[in-house]
């Protein structure tokens, strides 16, 4: 119990802080780009378009909004890390009850660092994961909605309650679950890709007779885990807009987006357009050539 409230103090310090980015994220996967595209050097020194970066963006909406404007949402998401938290550690709480049962009756283990024992232990973490994000979808929902108001100047979700009762008027239950298997998706990709790719690398890369074989573990270990973040980003990508898609806000609704009636649609539209990757970074945000942008003009008139 106290590891659990200790897991979710953390977790609710760093959901906190960094909400912004999150928010700004949120703001540019939908499409909104409030400010016009200006004329900067790249990492390699040649003049290129750049649209606004984390810090002109997290500024135009400070200008807007205050600097309260920064934490919309930030209610909902501290619920769903608290939940998640909660769901996450009494799963795994009573896998290991089960496996001490399991060793206490005589049955064998798989033996610790071989392959079966990693597809055992990532087994048991991609449902526990799966539990907690399926239950915690709804406030996800909700934080990302509460999060593109900013686009439209909506004030359609503007409470943790009220937010729940738009949802379930307008959507019924499924409403909650807007874009949850995309997400599902991309977590367990995520978890197998990293445990599998770091059990190849710790099993044949890695020799316990090298110098520092801990810290070469937790070097791989980080590597694999940027691999795996890039290669599953589209499915957050997608699940984010799928939450927001014809919910009656402006940033779900064209321009900002046609309306899918599935996430592979989603998915297709973007792979066409080349956008599978957009908001992925925050710094250095070319512009691409033949792209088309919402941009909000009203500033600028």
């Amino acid at each position: 119990m106290a590891d659990t409230c200790a897991q979710i103090l953390l977790g609710s310090g760093l959901t906190v802080l960094s909400h912004p980015l999150m928010y700004i994220k949120v703001l540019i996967q939908v499409g909104h780009e409030p400010l016009p595209p200006t004329l900067g050097w790249n990492l390699f020194g040649r003049r290129v378009y750049q649209l606004p970066g984390l810090f002109a963006y997290a500024n135009h909406i400070v200008r807007v909004d205050g600097s309260g404007g920064l934490f919309k949402g930030l209610g909902s998401r501290l619920c769903a890390g608290t939940v998640g938290t909660v769901v996450h550690s009494n799963f795994v709480q009573k896998c290991q009850e089960q496996g001490r049962l399991q060793v206490l009756s005589g049955q064998q283990r798989a033996v610790d660092g071989s392959l079966q024992h990693v597809v055992n232990e990532t087994t048991r973490e991609m449902i526990a994961r799966s539990c907690a994000t399926i239950v915690t979808h709804p406030f996800h929902v909700i934080t990302l909605r509460c999060m593109v108001q900013f686009v439209g100047r909506e004030t359609k979700y503007s409470g943790l309650f009220d937010s729940v009762v738009t949802v379930y008027r307008e959507e019924g239950v499924l409403g909650f679950m807007a874009g949850l298997i995309p997400r599902l998706l991309g977590d367990i990709f995520s978890l197998w890709i990293c445990n599998l790719l770091a059990h190849l690398i710790n099993t044949y890369a890695i020799d316990d007779s090298m110098s520092h074989p801990g810290e070469l573990k937790n070097c791989f270990q980080a590597v694999t885990g940027f691999f795996a973040s890039m290669l599953t980003y589209p499915f957050y990508l997608v699940s984010n807009l799928m939450a927001v898609n014809n919910c009656g806000l402006a940033a779900g609704l064209p321009p900002y987006a046609s309306v899918y009636p599935a996430w592979l649609d989603c998915w297709r539209h973007l792979s066409r357009e080349g956008n599978m990757s957009r908001g992925n970074g925050l710094f250095f945000r070319k512009l691409p050539a033949g792209k088309m942008y919402a941009i909000d003009q009203k500033r600028f008139l």
